[in-house]
């Protein structure tokens, strides 16, 4: 699997839990503090960050209930994060 095909599946689950409603490349870039090219080039193949296949490659590893604590985790982080 290409890193690209990964960010279309998360873009697309994204979307689906917006029941539907399309969410623009620009706004999923400023979402992620990165430019709208850069993550055009995420989603084309263009260009591939290694972090987010390095990352992938170890949630790979993780059974599907490991992989959903991980996520909580990272959530509580980035709340705790927020509310400084």
């Amino acid at each position: 699997m290409k890193v690209s095909d990964i960010f279309n599946i998360v873009h697309n689950a994204l979307e689906a839990k917006n029941h539907g409603r399309k969410i623009s490349q620009k706004s999923m870039a400023e979402q992620l503090g990165i430019s709208m090219r850069t993550y055009q080039d995420w989603r084309t193949g263009k260009a591939q960050p290694i972090a987010a296949r390095a990352l992938m490659q170890m949630l790979g590893e993780l059974d599907d209930d490991e992989i959903v604590r991980v996520v909580h985790k990272i959530r509580a982080l980035d709340e705790q994060s927020d509310s400084k």
